[in-house]
């Protein structure tokens, strides 16, 4: 079946920017900074440091899922929703749930290091030990949406890790195994990752900026993006919405440096998935970026699209970590909602807090605000550390006869 053509028809997402695909909708459009002081933990010692919290998202520190966990299952029911579907619905089907992730419930891995610090092993509790396993998040998702008959699986690829998910998805429907596919990926804001990153350097000391020649570093963000993938004849079946087409993904690792990634590879997985999906570099309108806003990431990603783009014109690039920081294993999820967002509504979503242009970044990076455009085809690019790169293309649906 790898001529089935697969269909995003729900959308769920939570971010700094906006939660719901309205809300997330009109933080794009407004060019919004969710960058604000640190709420999630006590900073002091750090110099410096800005978080994207998900405001609007209470913590319940009784329940037995953490806070990441929680926000992907939060997703997870938008997502169902919007795509007009009800659990009652998914009953006597097969489906499949993959989340990505970086992190999982890592702030809950972080009180448990703060008690035994200060009280000793016997003083630990018992539920954030047992909400800090990571594959317990697609579990909470078939629990409160009361799935049944579902795959479960937790694809922990860091910051690659959401198309990871949406790639075995469309995998499972084009193979037959599934109907339906649950794909995202979910992470919080959590102190050990902050402090790494801090004593590495690769936090920003004020905002993300990404392929400014003034960027200074990354700025954490936390949230979840979960989307509602079918078959297209199943989506036709019951009358969906179809937000977007998903045309072929690509992986592949470098596995050169933890953290570095190596340009000529990044190159290639674009390549492949281009190929994969019987994509000329010239149809493509968008390119949502890794952007992470570092000194290292910006200049060798826009020397990958050169390669990719070689001979002709780079696409309009849209770096949405300035807007919602790096959500980690939701990252490229929030990604690609941002471009089906941008090729329903006609917009091209800015690369906010841009001053001084790079000469070692030479991309239109859609600078400050939104620009007003018809995008068809998308390609969104993610990297992770150790070399896993991943890219996806997606495309306006426009019929049977496409």
């Amino acid at each position: 079946m790898a001529d089935r053509r697969v269909v995003v028809t729900g959308i769920g997402v939570l971010s700094a920017i906006g939660n719901g695909r309205d809300g997330f909708l009109a933080g794009l459009r407004e060019g919004r900074s969710g960058a604000g002081p640190v709420t999630a933990f006590d900073t002091t010692g750090f110099g410096y440091g800005q978080t994207c919290e998900v405001a609007d998202f209470a913590d319940d520190e009784l329940s037995e899922y953490g806070r990441a966990t929680r926000m992907g299952a939060a997703a997870a029911g938008m997502a169902v929703r919007d795509a007009g579907l009800t659990p009652g619905m998914l009953c006597g089907v097969t489906g499949l749930v993959a989340v990505g992730t970086t992190e999982g419930d890592a702030r809950d891995v972080d009180d448990l290091a703060a008690t035994e610090v200060a009280k000793g092993l016997a003083d630990l509790d018992p539920l954030p030990a047992r909400r800090a396993r990571f594959s317990r998040m697609p579990t909470a998702i078939a629990d409160e949406l009361g799935l049944a008959d579902v795959e479960l699986i937790t694809l922990p690829d860091v910051c690659a890790a959401g198309t990871y998910a949406i790639g075995y998805g469309l995998d499972a429907i084009r193979s037959g195994d599934v109907d339906y596919a649950l794909c995202g990926g979910a992470d919080a804001i959590c102190h050990r990752t902050f402090a790494a990153f801090y004593r590495m350097g690769a936090l920003s000391r004020d905002v993300c900026r990404p392929f400014d020649r003034d960027r200074t570093g990354v700025v954490f963000g936390e949230g979840a993006a979960m989307l509602v993938l079918e078959s297209l004849d199943s989506a036709l079946a019951r009358n969906a919405v179809i937000h977007a087409e998903l045309l072929d993904y690509n992986l592949n690792c470098d596995a050169f440096h933890p953290t570095r990634p190596v340009k000529e590879s990044v190159a290639e997985c674009m390549r492949g998935a281009l190929a994969n999906s019987a994509v000329a570099p010239g149809e493509i309108d968008l390119i949502m970026a890794h952007g992470t806003g570092t000194p290292t990431n910006d200049p060798m990603e826009s020397a990958a699209f050169a390669e990719v783009f070689a001979g002709g014109e780079i696409p309009p690039v849209s770096a949405l970590k300035s807007m919602i920081g790096h959500t980690m294993g939701a990252a490229s999820v929030h990604s690609c909602i941002a471009a089906m967002l941008a090729v329903e509504h006609g917009f091209l979503p800015p690369t906010i807090n841009h001053r001084t242009l790079d000469p070692d970044c030479p991309v239109d990076c859609v600078p400050n605000e939104a620009r007003a455009g018809e995008p068809r085809t998308v390609l969104v690019n993610a990297l992770g550390f150790g070399g896993a790169n991943a890219a996806v293309v997606l495309r306006r649906y426009q019929g049977v006869s496409q």
